[in-house]
C-alpha cells in the first residue's frame, strides 16, 4: 500500500499502465513484418499495395497527432488514452477477422486511429508527473516500452502464427486491448491533484488551456520554424525504422538469405532490442550532460552509416545485418531527442500540442516510406513467385536500403541545422551579455 500512497512511486505504476497500452500499440503497426508474406498471399497484393496497407495504419496516426495533442491538453491524458486504447482494440480483431483488401485496410486504419493518441497523452503525462530534468529520460523509456512491442511483434508473434494462424493471434492482441482500456481508465490520473496528492516538488501543477490559450499555444507551434526542422528529421528517421522493422526487414532476410520467417524476426527483433535500449541511454545522456544536440549529430552520422552499408554491400554477412537493425534501433535514440528539444521551447500547459505536432512528421514517414520503398521493389521485381508471394531481387533490396540511407541523411543534415542554430544562438545571446555590460560600465 505504500507503493500506491507515495506519489514518487505510484507516478510509476501510472506511467506503466499507460506503457502496456503504448506496448500494444506497437506490437500492432510492427506486426506486418512477421505477417508480410501471409497478408499477401491472403489479399494478392502486390508489393507496392502490401505497403499501402501497412501505411494506412500510419496516413491514420499522423493525421490525428495534432488533435491528439489538443484532446490530451483539453480533455486530459487518461480519459483520451483509455478510448484510444479501446478503439484500436475493436480495429485489432476488426484487421484479425478481414476477408478482402479493403475492410483489411479500413480496420488497420481503425488500429491507427486508437492507437494515435497514446504516446502523445503518456508524454503529456510525464510534464504532469516528472520535472522537466526527467523529460528526455521518461521519453526515451517510453520509446523502451515501445521496443518490448516490437519484441512482441517478432520471433513471438511469429512463433504464434506458427502455431495458432495469423488471425488467432492478432484477435488475441485485440483482447489485450480491451484489457488494457480498462486498467487505463481505472488507474491513472491526470494530475497528482486528481491522484489525492499535494504537487511533487519540482513539478508545477498544469492549468487545462482554455479554447483561447490554446489556440494561441498551437499558433506559437506552428510558426516556430525549428519545429518543423524536428518534424522533418523525425519523418525520415522514425520513417526508416518502422519501415524496416514494422514491413520490409522480414521479407528481406527471408529472401536475400533463405531462412524462414521465425529466423528472419529474431534478425529484426535485434532493432527492437536497438529501440529499447538506445532512447532511454541517450534521453539519460542528453538529462545528465545536458546536452541534446551534440548527441543527435554523432548519433546521425553513425546512423546514415550503419544504412548505408547494406546499401553498398548488398547482401553483407547476416551477422552485419543484425548489427545494422540493432544500431538503426538504438542511434534512433539520437534523432528522438527533438521531442524535449521542442518542449524546452513551448508551454509546458501545451506540451500536448508541441509533442503531437513534430510526431506528426514521425508517422506521415511512416506512411511515405512503405510504399515508396514497397513501388521500388516492384520495379526491379522480375516476376517470380513462390505461393503467391513475390520474391524481390537483390538490386530491388539494394535500392531499398539505399532509400533508407538517404532519409537518413536528410534526417542527420536536420540534426546539423539544430546542432549550428543552437551555437548561432548561443553566441548572439554572449554577444548581447557583453554589450548590456558595456553598457552598464559607461
Amino acid at each position: 500500500m505504500r507503493l500506491w500512497r507515495d506519489p514518487l512511486r505510484r507516478r510509476w505504476i501510472l506511467w506503466a499502465t499507460m506503457g502496456v497500452a503504448f506496448l500494444l500499440v506497437n506490437a500492432n503497426r510492427l506486426s506486418t513484418a512477421v505477417l508480410a508474406e501471409d497478408l499477401m498471399a491472403a489479399f494478392e497484393t502486390t508489393g507496392a499495395q502490401l505497403g499501402t496497407l501497412h501505411a494506412f495504419f500510419f496516413w491514420v496516426y499522423a493525421a490525428m497527432q495534432i488533435p491528439a495533442g489538443v484532446l490530451a491538453d483539453r480533455v486530459g491524458p487518461r480519459r483520451t488514452a483509455a478510448i484510444g486504447t479501446g478503439v484500436m482494440a475493436v480495429g485489432t480483431i476488426g484487421f484479425a477477422a478481414a476477408t478482402t483488401y479493403v475492410t483489411a485496410v479500413l480496420a488497420r486504419g481503425l488500429v491507427g486511429l486508437g492507437g494515435s493518441v497514446i504516446f502523445v497523452c503518456i508524454l503529456r503525462f510525464c510534464a504532469t508527473w516528472f520535472r522537466a530534468d526527467e523529460f528526455a529520460t521518461m521519453s526515451g523509456l517510453t520509446f523502451t516500452v515501445s521496443g518490448i512491442g516490437g519484441v512482441f511483434a517478432t520471433t513471438p508473434l511469429a512463433i504464434a502464427v506458427g502455431a495458432v494462424g495469423w488471425r488467432t493471434a492478432i484477435g488475441a492482441l485485440g483482447v489485450a486491448g480491451f484489457v488494457a482500456a480498462v486498467a487505463v481508465f481505472a488507474l491513472v490520473r491526470d494530475t497528482p491533484a486528481r491522484a489525492g496528492f499535494d504537487p511533487i516538488e519540482g513539478v508545477p501543477e498544469r492549468e487545462t488551456l482554455t479554447h483561447a490559450q490554446l489556440k494561441s499555444s498551437f499558433a506559437d507551434v506552428i510558426r516556430d520554424p525549428l519545429v518543423w526542422i524536428v518534424a522533418l528529421m523525425l519523418f525520415c528517421s522514425t520513417g526508416v525504422n518502422l519501415t524496416l522493422f514494422g514491413l520490409w526487414g522480414v521479407p528481406y532476410v527471408v529472401q536475400t538469405y533463405d531462412v524462414s520467417v521465425t529466423t528472419a524476426s529474431t534478425i529484426t527483433l535485434l532493432g527492437s532490442i536497438g529501440i529499447m535500449t538506445g532512447p532511454p541511454t541517450i534521453g539519460w545522456l542528453s538529462d545528465r550532460l545536458e546536452r541534446r544536440m551534440e548527441l543527435m549529430v554523432a548519433g546521425g552520422g553513425c546512423f546514415v552509416a550503419a544504412l548505408a552499408l547494406i546499401a553498398v554491400v548488398g547482401k553483407p554477412p547476416l551477422v552485419v545485418v543484425g548489427a545494422v537493425f540493432l544500431l538503426a534501433g538504438f542511434l534512433v535514440g539520437a534523432f528522438l531527442l527533438g521531442y524535449a528539444v521542442v518542449k524546452d521551447r513551448h508551454s509546458a500547459d501545451a506540451s500536448g500540442v508541441s509533442t503531437g505536432t513534430v510526431n506528426a512528421g514521425a508517422f506521415v514517414g511512416a506512411a511515405v516510406l512503405p510504399t515508396v520503398i514497397g513501388r521500388a521493389l516492384d520495379t526491379y521485381w522480375t516476376g517470380e513467385l513462390v505461393g503467391g508471394v513475390r520474391v524481390y531481387t537483390p538490386l530491388g533490396y539494394r535500392i531499398a536500403f539505399a532509400i533508407a540511407a538517404a532519409a537518413g541523411a536528410v534526417a542527420f543534415g536536420c540534426a546539423l541545422w539544430l546542432y549550428r542554430h543552437e551555437r548561432a544562438t548561443a553566441r548572439d545571446t554572449d554577444a548581447g551579455d557583453v554589450g548590456a555590460e558595456g553598457l552598464g560600465g559607461e
